[in-house]
């Protein structure tokens, strides 16, 4: 697949006053302006966060009304239901918040609506259950600030909300005792951007101030909270780059017995990324609302015996490894139904449908697709109770919402946002529903955002690349979006002559630039067809990733490498 290199742009006197200050590799002041650190102070910060950086939760709006309404439930002895979506970011806000009242008081539960016979948010059933059962106060994480009707019926049937959201809010907001969502344009919470377990979090933090518990039992659930923002890829910036970091610290030195069970059941020995959490925890917790129940997320994360979490979170890995099996073989035929059918190959859009594809994977599959074979906005559809659902994901710099948007003739219901949205219509529409979605696409995309792009953070030179530079670069750490990985370019590489192909599917490199007889190792995979120019013995440019390797008990430098072209 071509891809198109687009280097940042960068701020010279910006980059020397920072350089003069901290002293350090002018191209590591480079990337640290890059990410809107001037300053030293804003540097010290950035390098080494502190807990005590984290803003005074009280500075969130309706926080004094959320506080003084879990204090008349439990003086009231009132019961309680916290209530979370069954993806990673809701089942580790349900198990943060739950697990923290839970040790003050008794009379509590937790509510996770099961993904195919309720749907996302609020739902009637949820609502209907907390009657039945006589709650009295819901606390809602990561989810409701759009349920306006479903609360609205839960208040005028004696059910008071505390909604702990980080989604946008619309004009009207439901009709709840307390909102904690720094979105709220009247919010004052200096730190927009926390993640629906952040904002529980910040729920706890508060609660425990008020109530005189000490900071460790607010703190034991920074693995959770980590967890959160890594796999609801909010920005890795301010107070979540403070929780992320001291998150990681606790799932490398103590994390809870759940998140210790996934590691050990992952195989997983090196110290943990944030990539880590990602690709290896996250899928094991989302698999339980995607094959079944989300619960079983939630009892992993608040079980306290090391036993009893090995045993939960063996029933999630066997989910996950169901999902992978699954979301495989419905890619591999989503793929030939692609290559079959000719008239397909050309257009702007990909909009699949089998009614027997598994409804809980359909984004996955949607994920895959434009990665490794269609670059263009792609839709999975399955049938799921009479009705077609169905999942869509986008590529870089396109609104996939607003697209199924101008579609919403034929729909019965939508959501989502930029990137990711999901539909249902009926099965009768799905071909004029195919013919608008690509019309549309076809004539709104930018044809250049069909071509994936590769940002380029900074051109550099091998011999820039020393053990003592990515020593302070893997300081860059944790990343995620807006502190993404640095991305490198090196110009005029060329084979030391023991590149080589491995497994006739990835390219082993090793190069040297200019007369320098040394030589950078690096690895580059699903890259073979690339390998001609490496052999070719010319001038090649390389982009890649700079990374760490164990060889006999041996730490090197390796680049990940990402592409490589001719020099021109």
């Amino acid at each position: 697949m071509q891809k198109r290199w687009t280097v940042r742009s960068y701020q010279p006197k910006q980059e020397a006053l920072l350089q003069s200050s901290l002293r350090i590799h002018p191209l590591l002041c480079r990337l640290l302006v890059q990410r809107g650190m001037h300053t030293y102070d804003e540097s010290r910060l950035f390098f080494r966060p502190t807990l005590a950086d984290l803003h005074d939760p009280w500075l969130m709006k309706d926080m004094d009304k959320a506080v003084s309404r879990i204090e008349q439930a439990f003086f009231m002895r009132e019961k309680i239901l916290v209530f979370g979506d069954y993806d990673v970011d809701g089942t580790t806000a349900v198990a943060t918040v739950y697990d923290f009242l839970h040790s003050l008081y008794d009379n509590i539960e937790f509510y996770i609506p099961h993904r195919y016979r309720e749907g996302y948010g609020i739902s009637p059933q949820g609502i209907e259950y907390a009657k039945e059962n006589d709650f009295t106060l819901v606390i809602a994480l990561d989810c409701g600030i759009k349920a306006v009707e479903q609360i609205t019926w839960a208040a005028d049937n004696g059910i008071d909300f505390i909604i702990c959201d980080h989604h946008l809010p619309d004009a009207i907001l439901p009709p709840a005792v307390a909102i904690l969502n720094p979105k709220q344009y009247d919010c004052p919470y200096p730190y927009k951007d926390l993640s629906g377990c952040g904002i529980g979090y910040k729920l706890i933090s508060a609660f425990a101030q008020k109530k005189g518990v000490s900071e460790e039992k607010v703190h034991r659930y920074l693995d959770l909270v980590a967890t959160s923002i890594a796999a609801d890829i909010v920005p890795m910036t301010g107070e979540n780059r403070v929780l992320a970091f001291h998150g990681l610290k606790k799932v490398n030195e103590s994390p809870l017995p759940g998140i210790k069970a996934l590691i050990q059941l992952s195989g997983l020995k090196e110290q943990l990324t944030i990539s880590n959490l990602v690709f290896v925890i996250a899928p094991r917790v989302n698999a339980a609302g995607r094959m079944d129940d989300a619960r079983k997320a939630v009892n992993l994360f608040v079980e306290t015996d090391m036993e009893k979490a090995m045993a939960i979170a063996e029933v999630l890995h066997a989910d996950n490894f169901d999902r992978k099996e699954i979301d495989g073989n419905i890619t591999k035929e989503a793929v030939e139904l692609l290559q079959n059918d000719l008239s397909l190959k050309d257009k702007k859009s990909t909009v699949l449908y089998k009614p027997d594809w598994h409804k809980g994977v359909v984004g996955i599959v949607a994920s895959r697709l434009i990665d490794k074979y269609y670059y263009r906005p792609t839709i999975i559809l399955t049938l799921s109770n009479d009705k077609v659902a169905g999942s869509a994901r986008s590529v870089t710099g396109f609104n996939v919402y607003e697209a199924i948007h101008q579609c919403k003739d034929l729909l019965e219901n939508y959501g989502g946002h930029f990137y990711a949205a999901g539909m249902t219509l009926k099965p009768e529409n799905v071909e004029a529903f195919q013919q608008k979605f690509e019309e549309v696409v076809a004539t709104t995309i930018d044809p250049d955002l069909l071509v994936p792009e590769i940002v380029i953070d900074t051109e550099i030179t091998l011999k820039d690349i020393t053990p003592a530079f990515f020593n302070i670069l893997r300081q860059f750490e944790p990343f995620g979006p807006e502190n993404l990985r640095p991305v490198f370019l090196v110009r005029n590489v060329t084979d030391s002559g023991y590149s080589r192909l491995v497994k006739d599917e990835h390219i082993k490199f090793s190069v040297k630039q200019g007369k320098s007889p040394n030589a950078l190792t690096g690895i580059g995979f699903y890259m073979s067809e690339k390998f001609p120019i490496v052999n070719s013995k010319r001038p090649f440019d390389m982009v890649f990733t700079i990374d760490e390797n164990e060889w006999n008990g041996k730490m090197n430098l390796q680049l990940k490498v990402i592409d490589i072209r001719t020099t021109h």
